[in-house]
């Protein structure tokens, strides 16, 4: 077992579980706000209070090369586009899908890192993994997701979380390729750009926000200020002191803590196709992931 402190798996498991319930709150919210709306607030809440953390470090950003172009879409493909499409979707899929969804983000980086990023090319074991998570995410989808049996609705949801999944996935692969950047400023400025572009897009299309329930604001910075803002902020200390390999344990986590609490929580069924994807799409992870897996808790 590696000497990592206690603390940082403290973080990594209070990181599981915070972004796991993101998808019950996101469920608790779209009773009353749109799509749009949802995904506007979440942004602005967490931009303010990572801005008053990142005043504190003096705004430091880029280190020396700049790269506003890949920032901006990073900033509109991490958090305007994928926070809409979740909302959205989950009006018509539950929580526990939206999670085991996410978990196909570490999947679909595989073959886009192999033609990106010289040093992360697939071999056998990554290719198996990949195969078997991606029969998981088959399962997930359903063997009528191209039938037209009434349930259109439904199936344009699950596209619509797949969609948010494969911009993460993306944007991963983006920011790996940045130049030196401060991680605090980088995701600050993400959240930034991203009110930025979503606040005005959203008066526009649909005017001022609708008057909501106490809860529906409590629920919202919840979401803005520790799903969205407090949690990068750990995520950056992970990464930072612990390593992106340990980092990656949270993939695990987030997924079965989303299904937990749509079934216990809001009472969403749990048939047997649903975990059969969530262990298929774990598994194939876990394979892709072997060894990095095994050097860190052999180290």
């Amino acid at each position: 077992m590696p000497d990592i402190p206690a603390r940082y798996w403290i973080m990594i498991f209070t990181l599981g579980f915070v972004w796991g319930s993101t998808f019950l709150l996101t469920e608790l919210a779209i009773k009353e706000l749109s799509p749009l709306w949802l995904a506007t607030s979440r942004i602005c809440f967490g931009s303010v209070l990572l801005t008053l953390f990142w005043g504190l470090r003096g705004f430091k950003l880029f280190a020396d090369k700049t790269a506003w172009g890949s920032l901006t879409f990073t900033a509109i493909f991490s958090s305007v586009v994928p926070f809409f499409l979740i909302g959205w979707g989950q009006q018509y899929v539950t929580s526990g899908f939206a999670g085991i969804s996410m978990a196909a983000i570490a999947l679909m980086i595989l073959p886009l890192a192999h033609v990106f990023l010289p040093d992360e090319k697939m071999n056998t074991r990554k290719v198996m993994g990949f195969v078997v998570g991606f029969i998981g995410v088959a399962f997930l989808m359903g063997g009528d997701v191209f039938a037209s049996s009434g349930s259109e609705l439904e199936t344009w949801g699950r596209f619509s979380l797949l969609g948010a999944t494969a911009c993460y996935a993306v944007c991963s692969i983006v920011l790996r390729r940045m130049p030196a950047i401060d991680p605090i400023g980088l995701a600050t400025m993400l959240l930034l750009i991203g009110a930025v572009v979503i606040l005005p897009l959203a008066l526009v299309l649909e005017g001022p926000p609708p008057a909501v329930t106490q809860n529906t604001v409590i629920v919202v910075a919840v979401l803005g200020l520790i799903s969205t803002a407090a949690a990068n902020l750990l995520r950056v200390l992970v990464i930072r002191e612990a390593g992106s390999t340990f980092m990656s344990l949270v993939n695990y986590q987030v997924p079965v803590w989303s299904v937990i609490m749509g079934a216990l929580i809001l009472g969403e069924p749990l048939p047997a196709a649903l975990l059969l994807a969530l262990l298929l799409i774990l598994s194939g992870v876990a394979v892709s992931q072997y060894g990095a897996l095994k050097r860190l808790f052999t180290r």
